[in-house]
């Protein structure tokens, strides 16, 4: 036995933990996200979808905040290629959460095309807080599954309900989706830049909104985390110095 252990071979800190302990946390996260899916189904049909088009978004598209942006703009009078493009971008966070997932949970290639429609924030997170590669799947598989049934079926519950009571507007239940989508994001708002890269976004898409067709302020307000990055950079070589004493 040689004195140096390879990397892989220490065991990781709580991978040890029992799979029901796992089931447990993912079925949460899935129960807890998926009822919302009733929100987007008022919104949704509120904004003038028709059932069969609400569901097959939850069906087909299945990530909450490109489905509110895409609904949201089509009520405001927006056109529906930009409607569309605002809700791309908005769910193009998903391909950068799917190259990491592909080096972690490794799963058949046969499979992949299935498991991408599950690649949202919450399967990820899920995922990635686990400490084996076998805890990972099993997260990312119950959190998935949980998660797309409930919120399929909340979203066919929020339709039916909406076409029920008429006029969402009288309710307020026009303000359930935004609603929803601040309560999910505030609690991933950890540092000073996702803070700040948020707060700039809700300037330039608020700030926009009264002089830009709908749809097209959630485009612009995508340059909001560059900006902040771009600034971030540009103060850190004064930093350094600063730390090292200036340029002696």
């Amino acid at each position: 036995m040689t004195e140096r252990t390879a990397v892989h071979d220490i065991p990781a800190a709580g991978a040890d933990r029992p799979d029901r302990a796992v089931v447990r946390d993912a079925l949460g996260v899935g129960i807890a996200v998926g009822l919302s899916g009733f929100a987007f189904g008022v919104t949704s049909a509120g904004s003038g979808l028709t059932l069969l088009q609400t569901c097959a978004l939850s069906l087909l598209v299945f990530t909450g905040a490109s489905q509110f942006a895409l609904v949201g703009a089509l009520a405001a009078g927006g056109n529906p290629l930009t409607a569309a493009a605002g809700a791309f971008f908005l769910g193009a966070r998903n391909a950068f959460y799917g190259l990491r997932l592909s080096q972690l949970l490794q799963v058949p290639r046969a499979v992949r095309p299935f498991a991408a429609q599950w690649v949202i924030d919450e399967t990820s997170a899920v995922a990635l807080a686990q400490p084996t590669r076998r805890h990972a799947r099993v997260g990312f598989v119950v959190t998935g599954i949980s998660l797309y049934l409930l919120w399929n079926l909340t979203t066919l519950l929020g339709a039916l309900g909406a076409e029920a009571i008429g006029d969402t507007d009288a309710w307020g239940l026009d303000a359930a989706g935004p609603a929803v989508f601040l309560a999910l994001l505030a609690p991933m708002l950890k540092t000073g830049v996702e803070r700040a890269v948020a707060a700039l976004a809700v300037l330039l898409g608020l700030g926009l909104l009264p002089v830009l067709p709908a749809g097209a302020p959630v485009l612009l307000a995508a340059v909001a985390a560059p900006a902040v990055l771009f600034v971030q950079g540009r103060r850190m070589p004064g930093a350094d110095r600063d730390r090292t004493g200036g340029d002696r």
